[in-house]
């Protein structure tokens, strides 16, 4: 993967990062394909019904803000965005990679969040 800005990734990983950020979940939910698949705090959602509900439990668990502080990307590999939340939730800071694995369309199929350097 090279080294990037969030400005070079591709279009639906720029999307859902702008989306999520403003609360806009059905349209970020829209960039999924049907059978996407997310992991995150080391739960599977499979499918867009699943993700959808995610993500409205994400965005009403916690108040915090999300700083992207890098990204890198690769036609292969798809892409991976590193950002920093500060929040209310337990520690209060955390940095995270966002890592996209995209179809042929562009579209999301695969999302894995997980904490920098694992």
């Amino acid at each position: 993967m090279t080294n990037t800005s969030i400005a070079d990734c591709p279009d639906a990983v720029r999307a859902f990062m702008r989306l999520t950020t403003c609360n806009d979940r059905t349209v970020a939910t829209a960039l999924f394909t049907e059978d996407a698949a997310v992991t995150d705090d080391g739960r599977d959602h499979v499918g867009i019904a699943s993700i959808r509900d995610w993500l409205d439990r994400e965005a009403s668990e916690y108040t915090y803000t999300t700083t992207v502080v890098g990204a890198s990307s690769s036609p292969t590999d798809g892409a991976v965005v590193t950002t920093r939340l500060e929040g209310d939730f337990p520690g209060g800071v955390v940095d995270l990679d966002y890592r996209f694995g995209l179809d042929e369309q562009g579209r999301l199929r695969r999302l894995a969040i997980e904490p920098t350097g694992t």
